[in-house]
């Protein structure tokens, strides 16, 4: 008989998991996810082109219905997951269901965080997370809107992009005195600021938000130099906060987020936690191929096989039509490491490689990304680098190429 294992959160952790465990022991488990949004898993990457009109909003399902209906997977969408109950092993439903579990997995993933400001809550004040925050920004940003997105990371940027080919007048304000501050060094930063403003958008740095003005809605932003900007929207993404309190409720270990050692367990037995809900060993991943490798690992688990999760390497994409940004690992270089540039301004392109000894430890491109996935490879392999040093930062084509 099929266990049954019942998954909270119909995103795309969840999603990964369920297929993972197709691949490897289809019927093996009586799999139901149960997720608050009203609709089938979808690519939360694409949400800015669906902003932008890149992309049909009907387009970004991660399976169709078929494909979980084949696979024999429940589920529960448009539904949220009220309590656990870990001793009875029992979840319930907001509308009252429950569901028995051998093996739970929590993929609730996070939220945005609020500005903690005089005026956050008034209408017009919007964050970009999810399908509806899509449709609300869509309806309400017409040609000429006036809008003010908050933080410069990013979503930030993608929202600011999105709302900017549909016609709206954007101004991207940021806390930090360069863009995507955790991702970039300044080199790379300066050369993102240029093309966001290319695209039309206002960036404004080092721009503390004071309080948001307004009656009935928002009306401008105020910054704590006191300069002010008008807007009939603002739209905050200024960072997120995993989903734990369903966790931490049923007594279960949550500090940041819910606490999970290298086999992707929390202090419950037979309780998992994977996706940006989860904290492995003092780090939440706010991205999408953590979330991905962690639902490998757990997939492999719940097979029966001796496997172990070390951690993955942090490594960001932009999705912005005609800018081209990625890095990963330590892109800044501390101690013990050197740094090796390739510049052309003129073109546009960036590239710093981080070594340390004779491994390849971060990246920055910016302009040209064709080799970001390999140079990725070789940071989280950790292969050694001493025998095409000279050639690496040219790209994967010309040290093949030497090495015929």
């Amino acid at each position: 008989m099929s266990e049954p294992l019942v998954i909270i959160g119909n995103g795309m952790a969840g999603a990964r998991l369920c297929e993972e465990l197709s691949r490897r022991a289809l019927g093996r488990y009586a799999i139901a996810v149960v997720g608050q949004e009203p609709q089938l898993a979808y690519n939360r990457v694409l949400l800015s082109s669906v902003l932008a009109g890149e992309v049909p909003a009907n387009e970004i399902a991660l399976k169709s219905s078929g494909w979980w209906r084949d696979r024999g997977v429940t589920l529960c969408y448009g539904d949220a997951v009220t309590a656990v109950d870990v001793a009875k092993r029992m979840v319930t439903c907001a509308d009252g269901r429950t569901l028995e579990f051998a093996k739970l997995v929590f993929a609730t993933g996070s939220r945005p965080i609020r500005l903690p400001v005089t005026g956050a809550d008034l209408p017009g004040v919007v964050t970009f997370r999810d399908m509806a925050d899509v449709a609300t920004m869509s309806r309400a940003a017409g040609r000429g809107t006036r809008v003010v997105v908050i933080g410069g990371g990013l979503l930030g940027i993608e929202a600011a992009y999105g709302l900017a080919k549909a016609g709206a007048a954007v101004t991207l304000v940021h806390l930090m005195d360069r863009l995507m501050d955790r991702q970039l060094d300044r080199r790379a930063a300066a050369l993102l600021k240029r093309a966001v403003e290319a695209k039309g958008i206002a960036v404004m740095l080092e721009a503390a938000t004071a309080r948001l003005i307004g009656d009935d809605r928002v009306e401008a932003v105020e910054f704590k130099d006191g300069r002010t900007i008008a807007a009939d929207i603002v739209v905050v993404a200024v960072g997120i906060k995993p989903n734990a309190e369903i966790a931490a409720a049923a007594s279960i270990a949550v500090k940041r987020g819910i606490v999970i050692d290298d086999h992707l367990s929390t202090s419950a037995a037979d309780v998992f936690a994977i996706g940006e809900c989860a904290e492995h060993r003092g780090v939440c991943y706010g991205l999408v191929q953590p979330a991905n490798e962690q639902a490998s690992v757990l997939a492999e688990r719940l097979c029966g096989r001796e496997v172990r999760y070390d951690g993955s390497v942090n490594a960001t994409n932009l999705k912005v039509s005609g800018v081209h940004v990625f890095s990963a690992g330590d892109f800044l270089g501390g101690a013990g490491t050197e740094s090796v540039v390739l510049a052309d301004p003129a073109l546009g392109i960036y590239r710093k490689l981080v070594i340390a000894g004779d491994r390849l430890v971060g990246a920055v491109l910016y302009g040209d990304t064709v080799d970001a996935l390999w140079y990725l490879e070789l940071i989280r392999t950790g292969i050694p680098v001493e025998h095409f040093r000279e050639t690496l930062i040219f790209g994967r084509a010309l040290v093949e190429r030497q090495a015929a």
